[in-house]
């Protein structure tokens, strides 16, 4: 699978979404990961020419970083609880536009940012696209843990038939930490028939802050596909 395919995919995509959905005067919220970097560039140009007056709220320490970079107006959820429009990227769509993200770690962020927003718009290239979440995924689902209790959350998770892991940082010993403080657990559950059921008994383990399953919170996904176009769901 070409690697220029894949970026070529996640631009198209995030450009799209951006000129259709972006209006003037929105508060944005700003998702996280490698789509959404062409998804900022995009729309800081559209900021700039048409002068649209965005506010843009993020979802990351790496979504923050882009807002200030690319000269679009940092605010904050205390300031506009309430958001227009949020993009954001998923690690894996189903048929029913359900997600999981948290790939990069930012789901207890993006999820906040998502629930307080009226449209959220996903963004991303043809291998996010699956009938069903845990067919092309395989890393799991990220469940973000208070740290005390990631022993007992592991065992508690094993009984509902997950293999879970802990997700080790990448350039120093030890776990990951979230932007949160917290843990994170991958979790393969292998193909996911019923995600909303799922979802709703992790969240009843004391300890789990939150899940990188997101359930009927996406109203449309704009998926770069290998062809050069853009597929709408």
């Amino acid at each position: 699978m070409s690697s220029a395919l894949i970026e070529q995919g996640k631009k198209l995509a995030a450009i799209k979404a951006v000129e259709e959905n972006v209006k003037a005067n929105m508060i944005l919220g700003i998702g996280s990961g490698s789509t959404v970097v062409y998804a900022v560039e995009k729309i800081a140009e559209l900021n700039k020419n048409d002068h649209l007056n965005l506010k843009c709220i993020p979802t990351s320490f790496q979504s923050y970083q882009l807002i200030v970079e690319h000269g679009l107006d940092l605010v904050s959820l205390d300031q506009y609880p309430e958001i227009d429009l949020d993009i954001d990227g998923a690690d894996e769509i189903d048929k029913d536009l359900n997600l999981i993200k948290g790939g990069g770690g930012c789901l207890v962020q993006e999820k906040i940012v998502a629930s307080n927003s009226k449209n959220l718009i996903i963004i991303a290239d043809f291998r996010k696209n699956s009938k069903n979440l845990g067919e092309s995924w395989k890393k799991g689902v990220p469940i973000e843990v208070i740290p005390i209790a990631y022993v007992p959350i592991m065992k508690k998770l094993e009984k509902l038939g997950g293999k879970p892991v802990l997700r080790m940082a990448k350039s120093k010993a030890g776990p990951l930490v979230t932007d949160n403080g917290n843990f994170i657990v991958d979790v393969d559950f292998g193909i996911i028939s019923n995600p909303e059921q799922l979802n709703d008994k992790i969240l009843k383990i004391p300890g789990v802050v939150d899940t990188g399953l997101f359930i009927k919170m996406a109203k449309k996904a704009y998926i770069g596909q290998e062809n050069g176009q853009v597929l709408v769901l």
